[in-house]
């Protein structure tokens, strides 16, 4: 489990579309870690690949899709 200090804001409408039309990401599996996120107050990405539901390569899918998202 993953715990943070401070609540984490409610992950981007994007974020999840990437997720699930990129990624391949289930409604089930989002949902899990949606409420796991939440529960740890972590970073949903981090919550996916901790639970083994996103691979090590989609993580850093998602990372990088961050970073471009930002500039």
């Amino acid at each position: 489990m993953v715990f943070s200090s401070s609540p984490q804001p409610r992950p981007p409408a994007t974020l999840l579309k990437f997720l699930q039309e990129k990624l391949g990401l289930s409604d089930n599996a989002l949902q899990l870690g949606l409420r796991q996120a939440e529960l740890e107050q972590a970073p949903l990405p981090i919550v996916l690949w901790s639970f083994g539901l996103l691979s090590l390569a989609q993580y850093q899918a998602v990372l990088d899709w961050q970073q471009n998202e930002q500039i």
